[in-house]
């Protein structure tokens, strides 16, 4: 039997062009991802979309608003207070935890008193949710009162401030003994509301001198209550702020006015804002 060159030729034709269109279908090499002849930005380290420079850390965010993101330190998750001591002598935090919440203990059940977190921080961004009693007693700042404290000094006050008229620099959500927020935001009481804050925490230099105040930015519902708002010093009552203590991290402290405030979904996480990549 004879065969055909032809179909042989046909066929071998088609392997080169299969093997040319392989090659023509290779993936292009990959494209940059920046550039390494832009300017320079002010500074003179890093161009404009520099190609070289670290990309940000990956943080996988929580599902809702109250779940902690990846990198963060829970403080209070529901269940224990591992993460908190008494403040006046560091002994085990003796608050009230069920049903998923921290309460501040009544007149003579246990020790009572400030609690105050294990761990010491700086520049944090924190998020803490809180409900005032929902069974309203006193007026003014005996209903709903407690605070968050950063560094243990700097407070950010907690009040029933629902229909509840007190000092304007006393309000829920207020720089105590300074600066009132710019709106009330709050909640009916028994109601949880929830505070994101950023505290950028003072900084000295060598010989105590005072480079930078305290700043705070809150969000009180979702409500922003101060934007990067300094602070005057350590809070106190019936006397002015100061910055008398050269102090650059301490404890986040919650404060025992003898009102059943409760607090839950705690979490923080330490930010490195100075640092200059």
């Amino acid at each position: 039997m004879r065969f055909s060159k032809f179909p042989f030729y046909a066929f071998a034709l088609c392997l080169a062009a299969g093997s040319s269109l392989a090659e023509d279908k290779k993936a292009p090499e990959a494209a940059p991802t920046g550039y390494t002849d832009t300017p320079f930005l002010p500074g003179g380290k890093w161009r404009v979309h520099d190609d070289a420079r670290p990309r940000p850390e990956v943080v996988t965010p929580g599902k809702t608003a109250s779940e902690a993101p990846s990198d963060a330190i829970v403080l209070f998750d529901g269940k224990n207070l591992d993460e908190w001591i008494m403040d006046k002598d560091n002994a085990p935090a003796d608050w009230i935890v069920k049903d998923g919440f921290m309460e501040v203990p009544p007149k003579g059940k246990g020790v009572g008193g400030y609690i105050k977190t294990k761990r010491e921080f700086g520049d944090i961004q924190l998020h803490i949710e809180f409900a005032t009693p929902e069974k309203v007693e006193g007026n003014s700042q005996g209903r709903g009162n407690s605070g968050v404290f950063f560094l243990g000094s700097h407070e950010l006050q907690i009040l029933d401030s629902y229909e509840n008229k007190s000092y304007a620099d006393g309000q829920a959500s207020a720089l105590y003994g300074y600066k009132p927020p710019l709106v009330n935001a709050v909640r009916k009481p028994g109601e949880w509301q929830t505070y994101d804050i950023i505290f950028e925490a003072p900084k000295w230099d060598a010989e105590g001198n005072l480079l930078k105040k305290a700043y705070i930015t809150v969000l009180h519902n979702g409500v922003v209550t101060h934007h990067r708002q300094p602070y005057l010093g350590a809070t106190g009552h019936k006397s002015v702020a100061n910055y008398n203590t050269v102090i650059e991290s301490g404890p986040i402290k919650l404060q025992d006015h003898s009102n059943p405030t409760r607090f839950r979904n705690i979490w923080v996480r330490e930010l490195k804002l100075d640092a200059h990549e």
